[in-house]
């Protein structure tokens, strides 16, 4: 690594009412974009109240971007216009390429200690492919690689390539990188990524140095927001630090984004709500039940 990022901003995630009434943290969104290209969203949810969350995300409309579900403790319920049924659970990602349209259910359930935890991140989709045939795939605990290096570093990789293991999620668009990383008191997390790419993590547990000076210790609730390079070094503190570190090549592309559809132009965007209005939004086979 030549070039180690640098920290270019550090911003609290801030509480926001999604779906039917579900309590979430926003880490960051539309307010945001297109600064994270392609990235758009990240939510955060977790609570021990199920009046937090279990009014879920009833049936709704997606175009044009991809929805990433990471989940560590409880449970969720999907369904989706394309017929694909579901219950993800701790350590499972529900990986959703809305393409041209689909409709879907996200519910959490109640489970024996209530709690409910995980991560919702939007990626755009490049304008070639905003209308590319919707695809899911549900991904199991089990199927996530975990490399632990000797060090005291623990990465579970759910897409991209690192130490000549591939994540289970290939053939995405942006070239990202999703990992949850975990890194002991003291130890030292490096990490080569292309230069001119997106880089943010969103710290969820522990604190840590995300800054080659070690100046800042920065702990939950956080998105550290890095500049360009070709790496970067992270150093867990008294009790470690755990986050999300997401990566992907930006689209450098117009944006017209409203709710949950996003796309290119205000004209496709005035389609894409014409046509869920009149009942032609979805271009592939519906099994709504």
């Amino acid at each position: 690594m030549k070039a180690i990022r640098k920290v270019k901003e550090v911003r609290p995630s801030v509480p926001t009412l999604e779906g039917a009434g579900v309590r979430l943290r926003r880490a960051f969104g539309f307010e945001n974009a297109p600064g994270l290209d392609p990235f758009l969203l990240l939510d955060d949810f977790h609570s021990d109240d199920p009046d937090d969350y279990l009014a879920g995300f009833p049936w709704h409309p997606h175009r044009g971007i991809e929805t990433i579900t990471y989940v560590l403790k409880g449970k969720i319920e999907h369904g989706d216009s394309m017929g694909n049924r579901g219950v993800i659970g701790a350590g499972d990602v529900q990986w959703m390429t809305a393409g041209s349209g689909i409709i879907h259910q996200e519910m959490p359930l109640e489970t024996e200690d209530s709690v409910l935890q995980g991560f919702q991140l939007w990626a755009n989709l490049p304008a070639v492919d905003k209308m590319m045939t919707p695809r899911y795939r549900d991904v199991k605990s089990r199927q996530i690689p975990v490399i632990d290096r000797k060090n005291g570093v623990r990465i579970r990789l759910v897409c991209g390539s690192i130490d000549g293991v591939a994540g289970p999620v290939q053939g995405i668009q942006t070239g990202p990188e999703f990992l949850d990383v975990e890194v002991q008191a003291g130890a030292g997390f490096s990490q080569p990524l292309p230069a001119g790419h997106t880089v943010f993590a969103y710290v969820f547990s522990g604190q840590g140095h995300f800054d080659l000076l070690k100046k800042t210790l920065i702990g939950p609730e956080n998105l550290v927001i890095f500049g360009d390079g070709d790496g970067l070094e992270i150093t867990g503190g008294e009790k470690g630090v755990r986050f999300l570190l997401v990566s992907g090549k930006p689209l450098r592309e117009p944006l017209a984004w409203r709710g949950p559809i996003v796309m290119n132009t205000e004209s496709e965007l005035r389609v894409a709500f014409s046509e869920y209005a009149n009942g032609t939004f979805l271009k592939h086979k519906a099994v709504l039940e």
